[in-house]
């Protein structure tokens, strides 16, 4: 090694340490993955990029035991300019509240009862069942409404037990109408399939911790069927959610306007 870096003495302990400090002078540090990126794929495995629908069962449990559920029917299409879903969500059971319908129209949410003939503005931060808000049954693009720090890798386990090597990332919303203020999020490095999620309040208090698991075949690529959302103070409060019937479906743009809600009939 030349100098002036890398200049040895006659001692073995200085000259030792003058050699791991000229190692460390000229081998690169490896820079940190594109946080962004890893969390633009993984959106890609939970969400389809054309229109469709999909059934979506949630399950509340208390101490291990059900205590309520309902059925919705989500359909589901990208905004080609702001790259973010609008989604139209018809409930279909329990029968109390059957055909009541949730609109996400860009940032905005709305409530249709057809009892009423009225559509309110709700928050998606508001609770739908369980741990489960209005917001989390959304399709939705990370990637569009937070920015991504890349905070290391790590091995946990998921939620089928099994070990995974994961990207861990932060997410700080860029907007004040997303679900939730800050998240951690855990990215499978090699499949960047999502984990492990976990959420918290503007306050800093954690809301709730997710595990994405039972992955399959669905709509041309391996997604998560079911989501186990834990209560951030209570870990017996827990709520399933479950995908099933995908179907690439035409998604009318008409749908998604909230004027078009009294009109809209179900097939």
């Amino acid at each position: 090694m030349s100098e002036p870096h890398c200049r040895l003495t006659r001692s073995r302990f200085v000259r030792g340490a003058a050699l791991a400090a000229c190692v460390a002078a000229v081998v690169p540090v490896r820079a940190a993955p594109d946080a962004q990126a890893i969390l633009a794929a993984s959106d890609e495995v939970r969400n389809p990029a054309k229109p469709f629908g999909v059934v979506v069962t949630l399950i509340e449990y208390r101490s291990g035991k059900q205590t309520d559920t309902n059925t919705l029917f989500v359909l589901s299409k990208a905004d080609t300019h702001r790259g973010q879903y609008h989604s139209l969500i018809r409930f279909v059971a329990p029968p109390r509240d059957a055909n009541k319908l949730m609109l996400k129209s860009g940032n905005e949410l709305w409530f249709f009862d057809p009892a009423s003939k009225a559509s309110i503005r709700i928050s998606p931060q508001q609770r739908l069942l369980g741990q489960a808000a209005n917001g989390d049954v959304l399709t939705v693009n990370l990637a569009k409404d937070y920015r991504a720090e890349w905070l290391g890798e790590e091995e946990l386990t998921d939620g089928e037990r099994v070990a995974r090597r994961a990207h861990k990332l932060g997410l700080v919303a860029t907007s004040p109408d997303v679900t939730y203020h800050r998240i951690e999020l855990w990215v499978d490095t090699g499949s960047s399939r999502p984990i492990k999620a976990r959420f918290f309040a503007e306050s800093g208090r954690l809301l709730k911790t997710a595990y994405y698991r039972k992955f399959a075949p669905q709509l041309g690529r391996d997604r998560p069927t079911e989501v186990v959302i834990i209560d951030g103070l209570d870990p017996q409060w827990v709520t399933v959610m479950r995908y099933s019937d995908f179907v690439w479906r035409d998604v009318p743009d008409a749908w998604l306007q909230r004027d078009s809600l009294p009109r809209f009939k179900p097939e």
